[in-house]
């Protein structure tokens, strides 16, 4: 099964929820804030739209969603307020995979944009609407017409590839990149990384409009180690609790079938 049919975090508003335990990534939109509101910024005021396209790649659900658009609405209210111009319509465009919980977004949106008008006060009038658009599908590939989005946005997504990359038989008992892995493995995902992002920076270099903006954030390494802990210490986690579940599933396969052959001994006896 394709890696787009089945990725997605967990949804809902639940203790377990991705909504509930996002607060790292909460982290990373706060630190790059600043390079954000720069990008709307200069775009806004080098093109002055009367519409402003924003899409978030990656949105998942849940607070961090709508707090990117959010933001960049603000700073273009800001802008608008100091040069005496009207607010313009935004439509801002939420993406992540077809399994992503865009319905919780969905029912979230009514009190958001109630606490943005009460934001944005005698501004957010007919021309500071903001209309959502959820848009399933994978950002390795084309979304949007051509010449439609004014500024894209993604954080903490594009370390996820568009599939498990081919020629890791040899990776045994591993799900990334760990010490142990060949040189193959650690060649394969980098060739995959690359035919990824380099589609996807062609995708999106078609759907910018003319002096569009792109904010991309993703996780990274300052080791030269792709194996180093600094990145790979959940997945050394999860790869040794999934080995530990292999290990005991076997166990119990194997006294089945050993108590089911001692049954029909007992039986011919």
């Amino acid at each position: 099964m394709e890696v787009v049919q089945v990725l997605h975090m967990n949804g809902g508003v639940g203790g377990t929820s991705y909504a509930s335990n996002s607060l790292v990534q909460e982290k990373v939109i706060s630190i790059a804030k600043p390079i954000t509101e720069e990008a709307m910024t200069k775009l806004f005021c080098s093109t002055s739209p009367t519409k402003v396209a924003i899409a978030d790649l990656g949105c998942s659900s849940g607070p961090n969603t709508l707090l990117v658009a959010s933001e960049l609405i603000k700073v273009v209210n800001k802008i608008c307020d100091k040069l005496g111009s009207q607010l313009p319509e935004f439509q801002v465009f939420l993406n992540d995979l077809p399994g992503n919980d865009f319905n919780t977004i969905f029912r979230s949106l009514a009190s958001f944009q109630k606490i943005l008008r009460k934001q944005l006060g005698s501004a957010s009038g007919a021309a500071g609407q903001c209309f959502f658009t959820g848009v399933p599908g994978s950002f390795y590939g084309r979304l949007f017409p051509r010449n439609s989005v004014h500024l894209f946005h993604s954080s903490y997504s594009l370390q996820w590839l568009s599939q498990v990359p081919d020629g890791l038989e040899s990776n045994k008992g591993n799900i990334f990149m760990a010490s142990t892995s060949p040189p193959c493995v650690l060649t394969a995902y980098y060739e995959q990384f690359q035919r990824d992002f380099s589609l996807f920076l062609k995708c999106r270099s078609e759907e910018l409009v003319a002096e569009g903006r792109m904010v991309l954030t993703f996780l990274g390494r300052k080791s030269q180690d792709p194996s180093s802990k600094e990145c790979c210490y959940i997945w050394e986690l999860l790869a040794t609790a999934l080995n530990n579940m292999v290990s005991e599933v076997t166990k119990s396969f194997l006294l089945l079938i050993v108590f089911n052959q001692l049954n029909y001994k007992l039986k011919d006896l």
